[in-house]
């Protein structure tokens, strides 16, 4: 079996040969985007393009205005970009690409010192083969020199709860609405940059990943936490100057597969390492309408009286996220709850997802019925949770917790 070492000099000799073919061909760009990922948007671009002409279907695809073209090669300015991945899709010529992380992940796998965790999205079930168990899964990690791995489900359930407090209290009568602050960074992205108006209307709450980020570092101050998930936008929502503090790294779950795959690692032969954590509504998060379900789920067992109900409208898509905000500026919107996917089908549609996203739906769909708990009031471990990081009331952290929440203005 590989050592760690030797898994770090296997994938740094390999990316490494890439890069110098990408700089032997184009320029020094590409090696320091490989070095150097913190530096550089989520997206990348590899060479220089002639191909669209100076609009080009890239330009034309981005709606947050960050790319430009300079010199015959394509610009994608780092403060602009989310990384929604719209330009890599509307790309023909395949000159973008994702901003991969690796080499910064692997150094901190290299120091014995570090605990290292994976953060796993809710969209992991299914991604590295059907058979393939949480267990299992955790025990990899664990394999390749990670110190644990935690279900961003579980605190996708503690986020629930917020947003259903949220609600109970800001949605009283007939025209009042909430848009969801939780998963997707770049339907947060669209409402802080593009419709500003709206932000009023969103609960100052970090998204699940930051809050898993937080509370490890809460609990285990010195480690070194690394999200996992299907999305290129939580590489730029990790930067974020409010809440760079939770998350240190982000990679796919391609990257990921590459770590695997470099030390043989064989998840099927995987020992169960097994750990119920999270409610059905923290699991269903990864796809579309999941987060509607849970908080409309979480806010009739908080008020069964509660005259005003949940009633929610989705969008995915950015296209159709787009449409849905402007309806709701039209007041065309017949809902009170809104909830936005840049991804189409949710995150299990992400552009780096493993497997089809009608597949990963079904999957989340079944690790949702399979947990024991319906919604985080019913979560044990969810009370035990709040209650070692200082909250005797579920209430206590609307309103003090700098742990869970952030502005959005």
């Amino acid at each position: 079996m590989k050592t760690i070492e030797d898994l770090y000099r296997a994938i740094m000799d390999r990316e490494l040969k890439n890069g110098r073919e990408l700089m032997e061909e184009y320029d020094n760009y590409s090696m320091d985007c490989l070095l150097h990922p913190g530096s550089h948007a989520p997206v990348i671009s590899v060479g220089s393009c002639d191909s669209c002409g100076d609009g080009g279907e890239c330009r034309n695809s981005c709606i947050f205005d960050a790319i430009e073209k300079i010199n015959g090669r394509i610009y994608i300015d780092p403060q602009k970009c989310t990384g929604c991945g719209a330009c890599v899709d509307a790309c023909k010529m395949g000159h973008l690409m994702e901003n991969k992380e690796i080499y910064p992940v692997l150094e901190a796998l290299c120091d014995h010192g570090r605990e290292v965790y994976a953060l796993i999205a809710p969209a992991f079930v299914g991604q590295y083969g059907k058979e393939v168990t949480t267990g299992q899964l955790r025990s990899a990690f664990k394999k390749i020199g990670f110190h644990g791995m935690v279900e961003v489900a579980a605190f996708a359930d503690i986020l629930t709860l917020k947003e259903a407090l949220e609600f109970d209290a800001h949605v009283q009568k007939e025209g009042d609405f909430q848009l969801t602050s939780c998963c997707c960074p770049v339907w947060i992205a669209m409402i802080r940059n593009i419709y500003q108006d709206l932000v009023g209307h969103v609960p100052g709450a970090v998204s699940p990943m930051i809050a898993a980020g937080r509370i490890v570092k809460k609990l285990h101050p010195d480690a070194v936490t690394v999200f996992i998930g299907p999305c290129m936008a939580k590489k730029k929502e990790a930067r974020e100057p409010d809440i760079a503090d939770a998350v240190d790294y982000v990679l796919t779950f391609q990257e990921t597969w590459d770590f695997f795959e470099a030390m043989n690692v064989d998840l099927h032969k995987m020992q169960e390492d097994e750990r119920e954590h999270s409610s059905r509504a923290g699991r269903i998060y990864a796809r579309t309408s999941g987060v509607s379900e849970a908080v409309r789920a979480t806010v009739e067992q908080l008020d069964p009286e509660k005259k005003v109900k949940v009633k929610a409208a989705q969008a995915d898509g950015v296209k159709g996220c787009k449409e849905l905000i402007e309806k709701i500026q039209r007041g065309e919107a017949d809902a009170n709850f809104f909830e936005g996917m840049a991804c189409s089908g949710g995150c299990v549609g992400g552009p780096k997802v493993m497997i089809d996203k009608k597949a990963g739906k079904a999957l989340v769909n079944q690790y949702g019925d399979e947990a024991k708990y319906q919604t985080p009031l019913e979560n044990p471990y969810v009370k035990e949770l709040l209650e070692r990081l200082g909250f005797t009331d579920i209430r206590d952290f609307l309103e003090r917790s700098d742990l869970l929440t952030r502005s959005f203005s």
